[in-house]
């Protein structure tokens, strides 16, 4: 019985999007390196749909342009509601117009980025720490710039492929 309540979930779960939807709000175009060169700092939540949980974080980035221009280092400091600090540091490197690939301590293999159509898409896996324990996620972001210079990173999050979670971090200059 309780198998057939678990099958029944992850079929509903598995029809949400796996990726977030384009923002319906005036935007301004934006780029990689607009979005995360120079200091910034952020405020953001992760939300587990089935639970309801959430987990609130801030951040500190500092990013900085090298090899003329084409590799990207973003320093991110998170400090979560609950005590938990963390430092990762995101590489990206140019592949091409509009194109990155970018690798951080938790990833496993390296992320995907595609700006077009004045928003950037981002796809990785990561070993996410929480304080119980690692778990292994799929990231879809998009991140776009808002009217009022709000950089907004919106997330869905799945695990084994179901889509479990969401993010929200909304980044000031």
């Amino acid at each position: 019985m309780h198998r057939r309540f678990f099958l029944l979930g992850a079929f509903a779960l598995a029809g949400c999007a796996s990726a977030p939807p384009s923002p319906r709000i005036a935007t301004r175009p934006v780029t990689l390196n607009q979005a995360f060169l120079g200091r910034k700092t952020g405020r953001g939540h992760f939300r587990v749909w089935l639970t309801g949980d959430e987990r609130r974080f801030s951040a500190r980035l500092n990013g900085t342009l090298s090899q003329g221009g084409n590799r990207l280092t973003v320093v991110e400091d998170f400090l979560y509601d609950d005590g938990q600090q963390d430092r990762l540091t995101w590489v990206f490197d140019r592949t091409g117009p509009g194109r990155w690939t970018g690798r951080r301590e938790d990833t496993v293999g390296q992320a995907e980025v595609i700006e077009a159509n004045g928003e950037i898409r981002l796809r990785y896996t990561a070993d996410f720490k929480s304080p119980s324990g690692v778990n292994r996620l799929g990231f879809e972001d998009v991140i776009y710039l808002r009217d009022d210079g709000v950089i907004v990173n919106d997330a869905i999050v799945s695990r084994a492929g179901i889509p479990v979670a969401a993010v929200r971090f909304e980044i000031r200059g």
